[in-house]
């Protein structure tokens, strides 16, 4: 887990960006690659909310990607802003958001889907009815609002999208090899 908020003083960035997130992610891609442990093709980046924004960010080739030797080979977002209408993604994107979420909408991400250039990875959009912003995070039970808008836990929700992640990673980034016998 990259820590964006923490080196930068900031306790939160509810309600605001941060524009350095995606670079933090391919400090940490950078980082994974060189670890002996590390399949470096194996590596995908996930992020909620504001960090799926940033992971999807990450991996639009015209915006952040091309700068970067070291690739992503997946990206997980769950309930991002999908500010990027025109996406050239250079890695298959899995989108999670729920139909209700007042914070960041749903329509935004089908319109991403929409208008994604042809010649990009694909994009998979659950779109998850009567669901609201924080699907997968228990601590949202009961929910609450935050800044003007609802956040919620929803069980169902949140294992129906785990199930879906688990999947696209297995299909996007293959199995984990077979670790090797020790030898003597």
């Amino acid at each position: 887990m990259v820590d964006s908020l923490g080196p930068r003083g900031l306790a939160t960035a509810c309600g605001g960006s941060l524009t350095g997130q995606p670079g933090d992610a391919y400090a940490a891609l950078k980082y994974l690659s060189r670890q002996s442990f590390v399949a470096p093709e194996r590596v995908a980046v996930l992020g909620n909310s504001l960090g799926g924004s940033s992971a999807l960010y990450a991996i639009d080739r015209d915006l952040l990607a091309q700068y970067f030797r070291e690739q992503f080979r997946a990206v997980v977002a769950y309930y991002p802003g999908c500010g990027n209408p025109a996406a050239l993604l250079t890695a298959p994107a899995l989108i999670l958001i729920g139909e209700a979420d007042d914070w960041t909408p749903a329509e935004r991400c089908r319109d991403m889907v929409a208008h994604a250039r042809p010649d990009g990875a694909p994009i998979a959009l659950t779109v998850c009815p009567g669901v609201y912003h924080g699907f997968n995070f228990a601590m949202l039970k009961p929910g609450r609002s935050s800044l003007g808008h609802w956040l919620e836990y929803n069980e169902p929700a949140a294992r129906d999208a785990e199930e879906k992640v688990r999947a696209f990673l297995a299909t996007n980034l293959g199995a984990a090899p077979a670790e090797k016998p020790a030898t003597q």
